[in-house]
């Protein structure tokens, strides 16, 4: 059976074109939730939740949780677009979004518990103002360092999605490389904020700007330039097989 025109190995489906589309209005999706939510809950790691306004707060634990349901269809997304490149290569780039995804919302539950002590909800009503201070203080640690422990994940996956970048001959070999950077940055805040929180601190703009340079050009060429898709075995301007 011939394979339909623009379709690597005869799959069938939705177009490569298409699915470049679909993973980047999603993952452009998890970039504007995501940066709302840690815009809002910077301050909640810092102020622990005293005296917050709590109804941002929930603005903010929906908007990370939808952000994390983005993330998990983008990773679905791409691995569809990518899985004829390497399947296995692409079912490692789904499984660390799929670990980062449930470590992250697990890890909303201490968010949420900051929210429950600080607004006197049920049991934590019975706490004086400050007990409710001093553990609004460490639920918020928790959220902090859980969101930390699951953005190792964050970055990890950004090292398949380079191979399977590169390979595919579907977008500009750089694009991989700055996806390596990325998770470079990320693997190095994470670390030194462990090892090092004030050297960590310091280091950690440096770290992520990479990162996200990286992430908002892969987003940004989804958008705009989709994929290129050639006739099989007919080099692409990127330098691989389509």
């Amino acid at each position: 059976m011939t394979a339909p025109a623009g379709v690597p190995g005869g799959r069938t489906g939705p177009a490569p074109r298409t699915l470049a589309r679909i993973a980047g209005v999603l993952y452009l999706a998890v970039a504007v939730l995501t940066v709302f939510a840690g815009l809002v809950n910077r301050h909640l790691a810092e102020a622990g939740g005293a005296g917050a306004p709590l109804t941002l707060f929930r603005l903010g634990f929906v908007s990370e949780l939808g952000g994390a349901i983005a993330f998990l269809a983008t990773g679905m997304a791409l691995y569809l677009l990518f899985e004829h490149v390497d399947r296995r290569v692409a079912a490692v780039m789904v499984t660390f979004v799929a670990v980062s995804v449930a470590m992250q919302s697990l890890n909303l539950l201490n968010h949420y518990a900051v929210l429950t002590v600080a607004g006197g909800q049920g049991p934590a009503g019975a706490f004086g103002p400050a007990a409710a201070d001093r553990l609004t203080a460490l639920f918020a640690d928790l959220y902090h360092h859980g969101y930390l422990i699951a953005q190792t994940y964050f970055g990890l996956w950004l090292l398949p999605l380079a191979y399977l970048v590169v390979r595919s001959g579907y977008l500009p070999r750089v694009l991989g490389v700055l996806l390596v950077i990325g998770c470079t940055g990320h693997l190095t805040d994470v670390c030194t904020r462990f090892l090092a929180p004030a050297l960590g601190a310091t280091i950690s703009p440096f770290a992520m700007t990479p990162a996200a340079i990286a992430e908002l050009a892969f987003i940004g060429w989804l958008l705009i330039k989709a994929v290129r898709v050639a006739e099989p075995g007919i080099p692409t301007r990127y330098g691989a097989p389509a």
